[in-house]
């Protein structure tokens, strides 16, 4: 009808740290709000975590599927995208920001309080070393020495708890994690900055499976073009970013505990497409000698999992 106005929408834009806790007031925030038509509609300077964007043109198509981009001074940039926004219902975007100078706290991944605190965590890290006091050393000694390799190794056990297979998760079936002083482990399966490998209950390759053909994971063509020796792999994807990936050796065996296991190795791709994957994250890690930073890994799976409304992505550790 003439005169009537348009329909908008809003958002609640909210910035959390490192330790998943609302950014200090008097952060000089600058958030961007971007259309799906690429459009600028609202740049905005605050200094408090919470930020209301209303009044947000809806067009009822694609320019409705927007990006949400927050920085500030000394902070590494987080944005999210798309936020599909609709007419008249306010949604809310969290996203996470670290400090360039981040640094890992472990004060709640201590092996005293990661019995108390997650005790299948702690006795999936025990699994195999010779007595308690050398469980505890080799996990201390990855911490003080290889803090990035540990930060990796609780993303992956935190996300894995909380995937839902059609019997259990997929941590339940994790029987030993390959260390340094495995006899028998080549120095390329030790935890490392961006995976870990480990001998699982080999019933986890047909739980996945069904996973898949229910739609939760998605098969990786060639696996062992990416996996040198995998005989399958599959991809969560629930997420935008930060899915969970396991990868099988079906053909390296053995028996724990009078389990029949096969090899996994388990990593967090940035990305869910494979080609932006390949291009995005692969070619300029190989290019720079680097790896998937576990660190950003936290970042993206910490907001993935906020604008999906599942339990709250927690690994016993913060940055700060």
């Amino acid at each position: 009808m003439p005169g009537e106005a348009s329909p908008t929408g809003s958002f609640m834009v909210r910035i959390y740290d490192g330790a998943r806790q609302p950014i200090a007031q008097g952060a000089q925030l600058l958030i961007r709000i971007i259309d799906g038509n690429q459009t600028p509609i609202s740049t905005n300077n605050s200094n408090v975590p919470f930020v209301l964007f209303d009044q947000l043109p809806f067009y009822d198509n694609l320019g409705d599927n927007y990006t949400v981009i927050a920085s500030a001074p000394g902070y590494k940039q987080a944005g999210y995208t798309p936020v599909k926004i609709s007419a008249g219902v306010l949604q809310t975007v969290d996203l996470m920001l670290l400090p360039q100078a981040g640094t890992l706290n472990f004060r709640e991944a201590t092996w005293t309080n990661l019995q108390q605190t997650n005790p299948a965590f702690a006795a999936l890290l025990a699994q195999g070393a010779a007595t308690a006091a050398a469980a505890q050393d080799r996990y201390e000694q990855l911490m003080e020495e290889k803090p990035l390799c540990l930060a990796c190794l609780l993303n992956l056990l935190t996300a894995m708890r909380d995937i839902d297979l059609p019997q259990g998760n997929p941590l339940g079936y994790f029987k030993q994690i390959i260390w340094g002083d495995d006899a028998q482990a080549p120095e390329a399966t030790l935890p490392a900055q961006d995976r870990f490998y480990a001998w699982v209950d080999k019933q986890l390759v047909n739980q996945v499976k069904t996973a898949a053909q229910q739609g939760e994971f998605a098969p990786e063509i060639n696996p062992s073009f990416f996996h040198p020796g995998a005989t399958s792999s599959y991809k969560q994807i629930q997420f935008g970013e930060a899915n969970v990936q396991l990868t099988f050796h079906e053909h390296d065996i053995r028996q724990i505990e009078g389990v029949d296991c096969v090899l996994v190795e388990s990593d967090i791709d940035y990305y869910k497409d494979v080609l932006n994957h390949a291009l995005l994250e692969i070619l300029p890690n190989a290019a720079s000698g680097g790896l998937t930073d576990p660190r950003v890994v936290y970042v993206l799976r910490w907001i993935a999992g906020r604008h999906a409304g599942v339990p709250e992505f927690n690994p016993p550790y913060t940055i700060a």
